[in-house]
Parts: C-alpha cells; structure tokens; sequence
C-alpha cells in the first residue's frame, strides 16, 4: 500500500497534544454548522473556552486548522479507494474502482455533509497543500496500476508512462477533483463508467 503524502499543516507546540485535538475537534463542528468562510478563530475559541491567543499557539492561522480537517476528509477518501483496489484481481478492475470510489465518496460527501464538501472545495481551488498532496496520491495510485497493467500484457506499452498518467488523471478531474466534482453531480451515475470505459479502450494493447 502506498503511504499518503504528509500534508499536514504546520502548527505550534506540540503536535499530538491534546488541546490540539480538542481544537480541530471544535473547528470541525463548526465549519459543519456554520461553513468554513463563516466561522472565525474567535467562533472557535468560545466554543471551547480557550483564548484566541492560546489557540495561536497551536495553528498558525484559520486556514491551518482548515487545513487539518481538510486533510482527514481527504485522507479518508484515499482509504477507501485503497480499501477497494487492494482486493481488485487485474489493473482493469483496479482502474475502475478508483473511478467508482473516488466518485463515490466525494459524492456521498457533497449530499452528507455539505460544509465539510465545501472545505475541500475550497482547498483544491486555493491549492492548499492537502488537496496537492491528495491529488498526487491519486495520480501515484494510477501510475501503479498503469504499470502493473503494462507488466502483465493487458495495456499498451507504446505511450510514455507519464503521459498516459497525466492524461487519465486530466480525464478523471470532473469527478475527482472536490471543486469540479459539484458541477457534474447531474452525471455520477453514468459518466464515470463511460469515461472509465473510453480509458480502458485507449490503454488496450
């Protein structure tokens, strides 16, 4: 199994203390309630009786503490994928799994939990360094099962291994990527499996 990228955001004192927890904890019902761009680190230090001041000595910024709550719901979407694909028997179905599930899991995530949905929108149109690193876990994730697909015979071998990548990770943006993803909600049920079928096609030997 791949390890994830860290993209864990840079915070002051110690990174496993407890108050640390308690704040992404408070920051995470919050932007729940209330969404990200409405809740303020004053929002957050009167939830949980702390100072603005105290809670600084933790998260550099707003953007930090979004930052960790980013990186779990992108980090457990990556989980499932993986948990999909380990017991995939050929890269085809591997292939079509990651489409499926990444689908999946952002989808259920838009109509379950909107606020969290829009944090990571937010994240991928701002760039921030959780979105980057799910993006190029996604991106090593299929570089392996194009390989293991061209090792054993069933894709082609003639296109450079990193142009096919980038080319089917260019294809899978509107469903994968959380800020495009919510503009293509109307075709979840049969675009990923069309275009998982156009890919497929390409890549035969």
């Amino acid at each position: 199994m791949i390890e994830p990228p860290s993209a864990t955001p840079q915070s002051r004192g110690p990174a496993e203390h407890s108050v640390r927890e308690q704040i992404v904890a408070a920051a995470e019902e919050h932007f729940s309630h209330y969404g990200y761009e409405k809740t303020t680190v004053s929002d957050l230090a009167k939830s949980i009786g702390f100072s603005k001041a105290y809670i600084y000595k933790f998260f550099d910024s707003k953007q930090t503490i979004g930052e960790a709550i980013c990186a779990k719901v992108l980090n457990a979407m990556v989980e499932a994928v993986e948990e999909a694909v380990v017991s995939a028997s050929t890269p085809t179905d591997k292939f079509r799994r990651i489409f499926k599930v990444l689908v999946e899991t952002g989808s259920g995530l838009f109509f379950n939990d909107r606020k969290l949905y829009d944090i990571a929108a937010h994240s991928a149109g701002e760039g921030w360094p959780s979105a980057r690193a799910y993006g190029e876990h996604i991106r090593q994730m299929l570089l392996e099962i194009i390989r293991e697909g061209r090792e054993s015979g069933e894709f082609e071998r003639k296109t450079p291994l990193d142009e096919t990548v980038s080319s089917i990770f260019l294809v899978m943006q509107p469903y994968v990527n959380p800020l495009l993803l919510q503009y293509n909600l109307d075709l979840v049920e049969e675009g990923p499996a069309q275009l998982s079928n156009l890919v497929l096609r390409s890549l035969a030997p």
